[in-house]
Formats: structure tokens, C-alpha cells, sequence
């Protein structure tokens, strides 16, 4: 029999927060990271929260291709600013940086390159090589190289402070919330085929992430997914991880659908995700948040206008879902 996690009623160490673009989940990573130590362990099983995110690499790319394309150059991981990844395996790419980075928390590791810029391209294509894609960036001819990173250095500085920060902090007690949306075009059939959906990208995480994950899945339907998209698209502030908007042919073509009910439905323990990695199945357990109805989006307004019905309701959908996680035994689920 293959192993299986154990996991029991004290504070949950990782949680993987998964959903379709737009469904909550930053805001509530918002609404979490305001509550008291105590509420945290209380009512949500939680420590204080450690965050990591693949959409600031995201916007990366993104702005590297931007300012190569304003140098004539030709775009590198999207063909326009508005369209989805070249190469699929990218999706992969975001996983290998996530886990670096996970493992910088892990070692408390940080960096001090001479130039921000460099250091995050230059991982770039080392993550794209984890991932099975071209190592694109090296290939720029060396002044467009330069002129991309002297363009991108203070938005990397920042990048890197926020990760430097993080990696400092002691991980005992805490939880490390990690976040990210994976999907499929609109009407694809199931399974998902890799590198598309949650089934390729678990499969990519580091067995030290996949030993202590359980997944908080923020439940939406694509089509509210869009609406809470436009919703929330803010033009002046793109980077902005409760701002930013997901361009649409990237919602049809990327996220019109997402494969966790099939992935539940099709593991041999009932409650959880299989995901098998270097011979190992690990049986990760899932819970859902319920945001078909929005119980979210006034988070990304001021505090002070937040409603006592609204508070509410997020805190009893929150405490429900994280519970149920925190008591479930995977080993208790075998048929």
C-alpha cells in the first residue's frame, strides 16, 4: 500500500489555495492575514500566514516581453499581451519557481545579486529548464538583455524585497499559503491534458510542498469567474495581486474550466487528490470554500466599509472549510 499522509487537528502547515482566476482567493488571503493569532488558531486552524504566488512571475513575463518588443525584438512567452502562454509548459515554469521559493523559505535563504534584474531572469530560464521548456532568455543578444533588465531593475528590486522578507521570517507556528489558478480551454474534455490544469501542475510541486499540503479549493463557476474578472481589472495597476485583471481570450483559452471535481472524483480515497510523484501517491486532502454566491470581493474595498453580515459570512464559510481540512485523515477514507 502506498503511503498517505496523516493529518490531525492542530494547525495546518501548508495549504495549497486553488481556484479560477478571480475567485477570492487573494482576498481571502487578505482577510486572513488580518486576523488575530489567536482567531487564527482557533477558528482556522491556521498560524500566522506565510504567502507565495505565482502571478508575480506571471507579470514578469510579461513585462519582459513588453520591453522587448518595444526594442524590436520578438516576444518571448506570449504572442501578445493579451494571449496565452506559447508554450504550455510554462505552467510548469511557475511551479519550479514556486518551489524554489518554497525551499527559500525552508532554508531561510535570501538574496543579494548585483543586479535584481538578472537573478530573476536568469531563474526564469533555469525554471523553464526544470519545466521542459526552451531557455529562452539567454538566447538575447546581450545589449537587449541589458536594456531589458535596466528597464525592469526597480520592478525586480521590489520583487525581491518582498521575497527576501519573507524568507526571513521563522516558519514554526505558522502556515505557508501557497496560490495559484490552473485551467483548460472553454469545453475541453476531462482529464485535462499536461501541462494544462491542477492534475500536471500538483504533479510538479516538490515532494517537500506535497508531504504537508492539503488543497482550500475556492469553488466558482468559470462564468462568474470572467464576471469577477471584469470586475475587478483595474488598468493602472496590472501587477496588483488583487487588481489585476486576466486578459479574456486568456479566461476562455486557459481557464474555461479546471479539472478538481474530476481530479476528486477519480482519487481512490474519498476527500482527497492523488497525485503521484517519484513512485509516491500522496492523497492530499481537499476542502471547498463556497463562492458561487460572492462572499469576497468587498474585501478589496477599505476596512472601514466592510459589513458585519459580510465579515461573517467569510469567517463561518472560512472556519467550516479549514476545519474540515485540519481534521481529516486520509487514512480513515480508504474504502
Amino acid at each position: 500500500m502506498n503511503s498517505a499522509q496523516v493529518v490531525n487537528s492542530g494547525t495546518i502547515e501548508t495549504i495549497l489555495l486553488l481556484a479560477l482566476p478571480a475567485s477570492g482567493k487573494s482576498e481571502i488571503r487578505k482577510f486572513l492575514a488580518g486576523l488575530s493569532p489567536q482567531e487564527c488558531q482557533r477558528d482556522f486552524h491556521l498560524g500566522s500566514t506565510v504567502q507565495l504566488d505565482d502571478f508575480p512571475y506571471v507579470h514578469l513575463m510579461r513585462r519582459i516581453d513588453d520591453e522587448v518588443a518595444a526594442r524590436g525584438g520578438a516576444r518571448i512567452y506570449f504572442s501578445s499581451s493579451d494571449k496565452p502562454f506559447k508554450n504550455g509548459c510554462d505552467w510548469g515554469t511557475l511551479i519550479a519557481l514556486v518551489n524554489e521559493d518554497y525551499e527559500d523559505l525552508l532554508e531561510q535563504k535570501t538574496y543579494q545579486p548585483k543586479s535584481a534584474a538578472g537573478y530573476f531572469m536568469e531563474r526564469l530560464d533555469s525554471a523553464s529548464f526544470a519545466a521542459g521548456a526552451p531557455t529562452r532568455l539567454k538566447a538575447l543578444e546581450p545589449g537587449l538583455w541589458a536594456a531589458v533588465g535596466d528597464a525592469l531593475e526597480r520592478e525586480c528590486q521590489d520583487l525581491l524585497r518582498e521575497k527576501n522578507a519573507n524568507s526571513t521570517q521563522d516558519l514554526k507556528g505558522k502556515t505557508v499559503v501557497i496560490e495559484f489558478a490552473r485551467g483548460g480551454a472553454q469545453g475541453s474534455q476531462l482529464p485535462l491534458q499536461a501541462p494544462y490544469g491542477y492534475r500536471y501542475s500538483l504533479s510538479m510541486l516538490s515532494e517537500k510542498i506535497l508531504s504537508k499540503a492539503r488543497i482550500l479549493y475556492v469553488w466558482v463557476t468559470p462564468e462568474e469567474s470572467r464576471r469577477k474578472n471584469a470586475d475587478r481589472a483595474d488598468p493602472n495597476d496590472p501587477g496588483s495581486i488583487l487588481h489585476h485583471g486576466v486578459p479574456i481570450d486568456v479566461m476562455l483559452g486557459e481557464y474555461g474550466c479546471d479539472d478538481m471535481e474530476w481530479l476528486e472524483s477519480y482519487s481512490d480515497r474519498p476527500g482527497t487528490v492523488s497525485v503521484k510523484v517519484g513512485g509516491r501517491n500522496y492523497y492530499l486532502p481537499l476542502s471547498r470554500f463556497d463562492n458561487r454566491v460572492d462572499k469576497t470581493s468587498f474585501i478589496r474595498g477599505d476596512r472601514n466599509h466592510w459589513k458585519p453580515e459580510q465579515v461573517k459570512a467569510i469567517y463561518e464559510g472560512l472556519s467550516g472549510a479549514l476545519t474540515k481540512l485540519a481534521k481529516f485523515n486520509p487514512l480513515a477514507s480508504i474504502p
